[in-house]
């Protein structure tokens, strides 16, 4: 034998001339038939995962709720307290609310083309209405209830 005869071809001959003519093996319909099965398989497979994490975060949220109902439980004062001190600062953060849509009001222009009232502006009210919001979320879901957004408030 030669030595041709043992080796693969390491390079095939196309014809290039011939753009438009496809080889006569595959149809084009059964091409696209096999990428829209490949892509459904993909979308199941999708499907699949986006099950199991919602069932995943479900399990997690439950848990949570069931060890937050232990602790007002075995502190239903403290839970009281909680509640409580989550609605007198939802009044506090409604005025807060209040003040500072009357300073944006009042000085709106300034701060649109103004750079340093604009800082002043957030560095005033920012930090501070940060804290107050995750304050009243904390006290709320310790307190066992949800914490009502201020304009909600405001129309009640």
């Amino acid at each position: 034998m030669s030595e041709k005869g043992l080796l693969p071809q390491l390079f095939s001959q196309l014809d290039v001339t011939s753009g438009a003519h496809r080889p006569s093996h595959v149809e084009p319909q059964d091409d696209q038939t096999g990428l829209l099965r490949d892509m459904l398989t993909a979308q199941d497979r999708t499907n699949e995962l986006l099950e199991e994490l919602v069932g995943t975060l479900t399990a997690q949220q439950r848990h949570r709720q069931q060890e937050m109902q232990r602790w007002r439980d075995a502190n239903p004062q403290l839970a009281t307290n909680c509640r409580e001190a989550a609605e007198v600062l939802s009044e506090v953060q409604v005025d807060f609310l209040e003040r500072l849509t009357e300073d944006v009001k009042d000085n709106g222009e300034e701060m649109a083309y103004g750079d340093f009232m604009l800082t002043e502006f957030v560095d005033r009210y920012g930090p501070r209405l940060a804290h107050l919001n995750g304050v009243i979320q904390a006290l709320a879901q310790l307190g066992g209830c949800q914490a009502a957004p201020a304009d909600e408030e405001q129309e009640g």
